[in-house]
C-alpha cells in the first residue's frame, strides 16, 4: 500500500489493477455461467459471475486479501481486526491465514450460525457484541486498541473497495464486453469498486445496484441526495443489512448508479431459480440481482448485463423456502 493512501478514499482505477495483479497468488479467477432458460425470463443475454465459489465462498476474500497483503510487513505483525455479519469476517480471517497473522473479528449476536462457525475454522479471534452498527464499530475499537491490530473496514476502506473491484475486470475480460453490471449493495465496497473497475475499462457501461426493500437506504439516499440516517432492518438478505458508507455513497452518485430495490418474496423467487438453473449455491443477498432484473425487465431488455452472484453461504438447515 502507498504510504499517501488515504483508507477512507475511493480507489483509483489503477489501485483496483493494482489489487488484480497482488490477489492473484490467493484469489480464485471464479467462472461465469449463462444459462438460456433465465435469459428468455430475462428478455437479456445474462452473465453470472459465480463468487459464490471464490475462497471462503464469498467475493468478500477479494478485497480483504488485498488489504491483508497491502500492509507492510511492520503493520503487519500485529494483525487485523474488523466487525462483519460473516462474509467479510471470514474473508478476512482466511486473507490473515496467507500471510500468517493473527485477525480479530466483531461479530453481532444475530449473525448467521454457519457464518461464525466458517469464520472460526479460518482461525479468527471473535468478539461478539449487540446487532448494532454502533455496538460493531465500538467493539473494533475496543480490540483495535488492545492488540494493535490494523483496522480492514468491511467496506469504506480504499485497499477493501479496490479488492471488491476486481471481480468485474475479471467478469469483463470472460464476457467479452457488457452493457450493464449490477451487484447487490450493503455497505457498498463492492458497488464502489465495481463501479470504479467498470467505468475504467469502459465508461460508457451502466452500473446497477439491487437492494432489499427491507434495507434500502441506498435507493432511499440516492432519490433524497443525501445519505440518510441509520436504519432498522427487516431482511432475509444478511449480508445486506448494513447501512451505506458515506464515501461509498458518493461512489454511487458520481457513477450514476441505478439502485432497484425487491422483495423478500422476490429475493426468494430469485434465488430458488438460480439453485434450480444454474445448479448452483447462492445465498439471500446474491439473489438480489437476479430479482432486480426480472422486476425491470424493460430497463434490461436485450442487454448484455453481468450479475456478480455475491456469496454462498447459507444455512442449509434455515432455507427461506
Amino acid at each position: 500500500m502507498s504510504a499517501t493512501m488515504n483508507r477512507a478514499a475511493l480507489p483509483t482505477f489503477a489501485q483496483v489493477q493494482e489489487a488484480a495483479a497482488r490477489i492473484a497468488p490467493y484469489a480464485v479467477k471464479t467462472p461465469v455461467l449463462r444459462n438460456t432458460t433465465l435469459n428468455a425470463l430475462a428478455g437479456a443475454d445474462l452473465y453470472f459471475k459465480c463468487e459464490n465459489l471464490q475462497r471462503g465462498g464469498a467475493f468478500k476474500f477479494r478485497g480483504a486479501c488485498n488489504a491483508v497483503w497491502s500492509m507492510d510487513d511492520a503493520m503487519a505483525t500485529s494483525g487485523v481486526v474488523t466487525h462483519s455479519s460473516g462474509n467479510h469476517g471470514n474473508a478476512l480471517a482466511l486473507a490473515a491465514a496467507t500471510r500468517g497473522i493473527p485477525a480479530h473479528v466483531v461479530v453481532p449476536e444475530d449473525a448467521v450460525r454457519t457464518k461464525l462457525e466458517a469464520i472460526e475454522r479460518a482461525g479468527a479471534i471473535l468478539h461478539r457484541c449487540v446487532a448494532t452498527q454502533a455496538a460493531r464499530e465500538a467493539k473494533a475499537d475496543e480490540v483495535q486498541r488492545a492488540t494493535g491490530a490494523e483496522l480492514v473496514h468491511p467496506f469504506s476502506d480504499t485497499r477493501v473497495m479496490a479488492g471488491q473491484g476486481t471481480a468485474v475486470l475479471e467478469l469483463l475480460e470472460q464476457s467479452g464486453g457488457l452493457d450493464a453490471v449490477i451487484t447487490p449493495v450493503g455497505g457498498g465496497g463492492l458497488i464502489a469498486g465495481t463501479a470504479i473497475a467498470a467505468h475504467g475499462v469502459a465508461p460508457q457501461i451502466e452500473v446497477h445496484g439491487a437492494e432489499p426493500a427491507g434495507a434500502d437506504d441506498a435507493a432511499r439516499s440516492l432519490a433524497q441526495g443525501q445519505r440518510v440516517g441509520p436504519f432498522t432492518p427487516d431482511t432475509i438478505c444478511d449480508g445486506l443489512r448494513t447501512l451505506i458508507g458515506e464515501t461509498n455513497f458518493e461512489a454511487l452518485r458520481m457513477h450514476r448508479v441505478e439502485v432497484t430495490t425487491v422483495s423478500d418474496d422476490e429475493v426468494v423467487a430469485a434465488m430458488r431459480l438460480l439453485w434450480n438453473e444454474l445448479k448452483i449455491v447462492v445465498e439471500p443477498s446474491s439473489a438480489t440481482v437476479l430479482a432486480a432484473v426480472l422486476k425491470r425487465p424493460e430497463r434490461f431488455k436485450g442487454k448484455r448485463v453481468g450479475l456478480i452472484l455475491t456469496g454462498g453461504n447459507v444455512d442449509l438447515d434455515a432455507l427461506p423456502w
